[in-house]
């Protein structure tokens, strides 16, 4: 047998005891981890856990393992929202197919698992956004995909909202550039799936009444057309124009979840041509900036949501010291003061239902409603209080992350840390500015105590 891993492969090292030479089916059910929240797949597929990390084991065909794994690594040097590939074994006993090694895609959910779940806020019409937005991505780097479904994706809370993720490549290609007509093919590929899989979903009784399968379909090529036709337009406008117009044209791709390239004016005597170079990787700009004053790798919206909670926060700190606060300092400060104790205060039967940055993010959310309903700031002691008893708990434990899983097999629970003051007895800027709680931005999902 032969193992080829990507560098740094330090972390495949404890892979390599495994039992390679035997049919995954076969493999020793004490070795694997169970994933509640998984798909269906038409490989065998399985999941284990190897010093704290999680991979996922597909057995698959060695010229499209190979076709995969080189993707896939392309993707991820390219910034793509695609699952993260570990390397591949072949040249295996008695003929079998090889096996590719992908590192698991924590707190991410299939579609299926979403629909089945009616505690995760979810619609079709949500659903079908982000997969376009994933489509139109992977085209303009040039990526055929040629298997756009809503069962080849996985989808990651991200404040609310959703963020999706290619986890199989192996019908996918790179064309530079890529033809319309290999897009408008893809697009009506993704159709027909989206068409089939809504259908069976609606046939296992796990579709919303009201939804039609067929009319949610055929509203993909519509759909991707706008977002397309967004990011890659060129816009004409007059010259006394073109400093509101450029801003306004950059400001609605960075809403959109598009991050900026190059930007191109040309003008003449008709007036000014604005092209934009539209990033295809993953949007960063709020997520660098976090981890950068933080060390916290988040999503990128998750990444807006703490980032304003910081400079409020910082705010806050300026107005008590009289003068200005350096943004290290207090970048550190509100991790140790701020997040961390509320990330510390998760009961650890609950730790790793939701990524730390989505129960902050709600937890600022709860701290607004409980606030309105009471008329008064309650403080994000008594909100993180009452979102650990009476919120988290409802979060599915399907839901808990593989990583969490296996840690919990792997060692005993570790004590539960005092869910004590979380914040300054004033209650500082957390989750508001100017002395308030802040208000959900519109659009997003209300955590799942709004109505208690």
């Amino acid at each position: 047998m032969r193992f080829l891993f990507r560098p740094p492969a330090a972390e495949a090292a404890g892979l390599l005891s495994m039992p390679w030479e035997q049919p995954l089916e076969e493999w020793d059910p004490e070795l694997l981890l169970r994933i509640p929240q998984r798909g269906i797949s038409r490989h065998v597929v399985r999941f284990v856990a190897c010093e704290g990390q999680v991979y996922a084991l597909k057995e698959i065909n060695e010229s499209l393992a190979r076709h995969e794994y080189a993707l896939l690594g392309d993707f991820q040097e390219e910034g793509l929202p695609a699952v993260s590939v570990l390397g591949i074994c072949v040249d295996r006993p008695d003929e079998q197919d090889a096996i590719l090694v992908t590192r698991y895609l924590e707190y991410s959910m299939s579609y299926r698992y979403l629909f089945s779940s009616p505690r995760i806020g979810h619609s079709p019409d949500r659903l079908l956004d982000t997969l376009v937005e994933l489509l139109v991505r992977l085209h303009l780097a040039g990526v055929f995909w040629g298997d756009c479904s809503l069962s080849n994706t996985l989808f990651r809370l991200d404040a609310g909202r959703f963020a999706a993720y290619l986890v199989d490549a192996e019908t996918a290609e790179r064309h530079h550039p890529l033809s319309s007509g290999k897009r408008a093919y893809d697009v009506d590929l993704t159709r027909e799936r989206v068409g089939a899989e809504l259908l069976d979903l609606q046939f296992g009784g796990l579709l919303p009444e009201g939804i039609d399968p067929i009319e949610v379909a055929d509203s993909v090529p519509d759909r991707y057309a706008a977002l397309w036709d967004e990011v890659t337009r060129e816009e004409v406008f007059r010259p006394e124009e073109q400093r509101y117009r450029v801003a306004e044209r950059l400001r609605r791709l960075n809403d959109l979840g598009f991050d900026v390239g190059e930007v191109e004016l040309v003008t003449d005597a008709e007036g000014a041509r604005l092209r934009v170079e539209t990033r295809v990787a993953e949007p960063g700009q709020q997520r660098r900036e976090l981890f950068r004053l933080t060390g916290i790798e988040a999503q990128e919206n998750q990444a807006r949501r703490l980032l304003n909670d910081l400079r409020s926060f910082r705010a806050w700190l300026e107005q008590r010291a009289g003068g200005p606060v350096p943004e290290s300092i207090a970048g550190h400060r509100w991790l140790a003061e701020v997040y961390q104790p509320v990330v510390d205060a998760i009961p650890a039967d609950l730790v790793g239902r939701l990524a730390p940055a989505e129960v902050f993010h709600e937890v600022l959310e709860h701290r607004w409603f409980l606030s309105e309903r009471a008329g008064r700031d309650v403080g994000t002691t008594a909100a993180v209080r009452s979102y650990v008893e009476t919120v988290l708990p409802r979060t599915p434990e399907e839901l808990t992350t593989a990583s969490a899983l296996a840690d919990r097999s792997a060692a005993a629970v570790r004590p539960v840390p005092p869910a004590a003051q979380v914040a300054r007895p004033e209650e500082p800027a957390a989750g508001h500015p100017a002395g308030g709680p802040a208000a959900p931005a519109d659009g997003r999902v209300a955590p799942r105590s709004r109505s208690g």
